[in-house]
């Protein structure tokens, strides 16, 4: 299973030739399975303007397997940022800890294209697929 960041969906609904949208192509070709939680499907609806971009989103991301968080998820995702800002690396977004927590918690791997999870990979051995 694969969690896409919502780094890469943006960049996949506005139609830009990126590697890491060119990986999510590929990925739906081969219709692996996907997934999302909850941090995702808000930012990616938040940034949608109109009713019809808004029911293609859906549409596309209905079908997904969608993760829930728990308890466990966010002191992971704690955890995490305060180990990684013991070390003198500051995340930008707490956000991205708690998607790192629950594809850690899921056993999934991640594509993305935000460098905050770079940290997070080397550290805590984040599986990311590489663009």
């Amino acid at each position: 299973m694969i969690l896409i960041d919502t780094t890469v969906w943006i960049d996949f609904f506005a139609g830009r030739n990126l590697p890491h949208v060119t990986q999510l192509v590929k990925i739906l070709e081969k219709r692996d399975e996907l997934c999302t939680c909850g941090i995702i499907l808000t930012e990616i609806l938040q940034g949608i303007k109109t009713k019809k971009e808004k029911q293609l989103v859906e549409d596309n991301l209905n079908h997904i397997v969608f993760l829930d968080m728990t308890r466990p998820t966010f002191i992971l995702a704690a955890d995490i940022f305060s180990h990684l800002r013991s070390r003198g690396i500051t995340i930008r977004k707490t956000l991205d800890c708690m998607i790192a927590a629950i594809v850690i918690e899921n056993n999934t791997a991640l594509l993305h294209n935000d460098r905050d999870f770079d940290p997070i990979e080397k550290y805590y051995g984040l599986p990311v697929l590489q663009k």
